[in-house]
């Protein structure tokens, strides 16, 4: 997924990139809440994480101005404000879920994931469409129960594809999945990977569920749940 990560300390700012990184994200870290607008506005991203106590505009009101440019990705609140009162006016601005700094990443990670799963229309750990499954804490699809090796980027544009089920994905997106720079961005790429998942997924009784929309990117086509 792609992440936007809005948090002026530098040294978290790196921790939560790595972190997160590490966990099979794409993150955008900016430090301020005109970086994050920009960010906003140019790129697609899944989910934020924003900070209330930024420099000049505030957590708040950069969180009021997404909602109002109509940006519905979820967006979780860290801050080291705990009181209730902030936790109210936060959820009240539009964000969906809060973390009290300090905080355990496992738990950050896990309010994430759950925000991510309830924003695609799904609410187990899983998801599964005819004889595939996708086990998001574990990152391993499985096909007729048997483990499919897929790499990182596999995983990542099956995930992707599965989250959006019976849309159409542009590959420009899928590339936004793999890769934070667009001078590292390359539809071939995309192709050479997406046939590769198709080789390893496709199964028996004609199970074929990636199709290619000409001009437009990819369509997974059967209904996930």
């Amino acid at each position: 997924m792609k992440l936007l990560v809005v948090e002026d300390e530098a040294l978290l700012r790196h921790h939560l990139r790595t972190r997160l990184g590490e966990s099979g994200h794409v993150v955008e870290a900016v430090a301020n809440a005109e970086e994050a607008l920009y960010q906003a506005e140019q790129f697609n991203h899944d989910l934020a994480v924003i900070d209330l106590g930024l420099p000049g505009m505030g957590g708040l009101d950069l969180i009021r101005q997404l909602r109002s440019q109509g940006q519905v990705f979820p967006i979780l609140i860290l801050t080291a404000r705990g009181n209730w009162q902030d936790k109210v006016e936060g959820l009240a601005a539009g964000a969906d879920d809060y973390v009290v700094k300090p905080f355990q990443f496992e738990e950050l990670e896990a309010r994430m994931n759950a925000l991510l799963r309830r924003s695609s229309g799904f609410i187990q750990s899983t998801i599964s469409a005819g004889p595939l499954a996708l086990d998001l804490n574990r990152k391993q699809a499985t096909l007729g129960e048997q483990p499919v090796a897929l790499t990182a980027f596999e995983y990542r544009i099956l995930e992707y594809l599965m989250r959006h089920h019976q849309q159409v994905v542009p590959k420009e997106r899928l590339m936004e999945q793999l890769y934070p720079d667009d001078d590292e961005r390359d539809p071939n790429v995309i192709e050479v990977l997406v046939g590769r998942l198709r080789r390893k997924i496709e199964g028996p009784h004609g199970f074929r569920p990636i199709d290619t929309v000409r001009g437009m990117g990819y369509l997974f086509t059967e209904r996930c749940r």
